[in-house]
């Protein structure tokens, strides 16, 4: 039996996380949960899994933030009901690009705070 890759490892991770983040996006408290928990959870996870993975964590955090505009894109597709107003393109394509920034943001957070902790000499690592 052959033993899952490193990659394939966070890209699982990746795809549970962004399920959870859409899940609570679209179900708790009847689909009406405030947009900052959202944008917490991208930030959060994006700045944990940086500092766990380091620049390896960038296929993690783009598998979990592209859950949140196809989700939107769906329901727009499928004509359901969402919680975007407007149900436009424009508008997924706005939160697609908000909530990219934010995980990057986070993953960007993870990053530093990983070689902030590292404990390495900034200035000598350049050289």
């Amino acid at each position: 039996m052959k033993t899952p890759s490193g990659i394939s490892i966070r890209a699982g991770i990746g795809v549970v996380v962004g399920a959870g983040i859409v899940a609570v996006d679209n179900f708790a408290f009847g689909g009406e949960v405030s947009p900052i928990v959202i944008v917490g959870m991208l930030l959060v996870f994006g700045a944990a899994a940086g500092m766990i993975w380091g620049v390896r964590a960038a296929v993690a955090t783009a598998i979990a933030w592209v859950w949140l505009p196809m989700a939107h894109l769906l329901k727009h597709m499928m004509r359901l009901p969402d919680t975007i107003h407007p149900n436009t393109y424009a508008s997924i394509l706005k939160l697609g690009a908000f909530s990219f920034v934010v995980t990057a943001v986070g993953l960007g957070l993870g990053l530093a705070f990983r070689r902030l902790l590292s404990g390495r000499n900034w200035a000598s690592s350049s050289q």
